[in-house]
């Protein structure tokens, strides 16, 4: 019976090290990886706070031409289509150490080039959530 119990009090312990190891590991991992990049869904007031206040950022449009022609801009913005098959290669000439602060019409094709951004090694990336229609329907001035 004692050495069943010595055994026992042998696992418990052995399993518990192991474990505390193992969410060591995790938790490090975890912080090295959000540490690294910011990339975040803003509203429309803090992405006009963003514009304002990180004047070395990029401001990025990733709709196509016509949609800029037809529903306006936000001043000072460069176009790159997130549709186009050189984006990736379009977003590699800008500098990955500036703030980028991206839209499009409703937020979706914004968040997928947060997400090319992110993997692309970009330090600092903001999407407007509810894209352009968010910011007009918020009262924002378009060109």
């Amino acid at each position: 019976m004692k050495r069943l119990s010595t055994i026992g009090l042998a696992l418990f312990l052995t399993i518990g090290l192991v474990s505390c190891g193992t969410a060591q590991e995790n938790t490090s991992n975890a912080t090295v990886q959000t540490g690294a990049v910011i990339a975040k869904n803003v509203n429309t007031n803090e992405f006009k706070e963003l514009i304002a206040s990180k004047k070395d950022g990029i401001l990025l449009d990733v709709r196509t031409a016509g949609e800029l022609t037809s529903e306006g801009s936000i001043e000072g913005n460069i176009n790159i289509d997130v549709r186009s098959v050189d984006f990736k290669e379009q977003l590699s000439k800008l500098d990955k150490d500036k703030p980028v602060m991206v839209y499009c019409h409703s937020g979706g094709r914004s968040g997928r080039a947060l997400e090319v951004m992110k993997e692309m090694g970009f330090k600092e990336v903001y999407n407007l959530s509810g894209g352009i229609s968010a910011w007009i329907n918020d009262g924002k001035p378009v060109k």
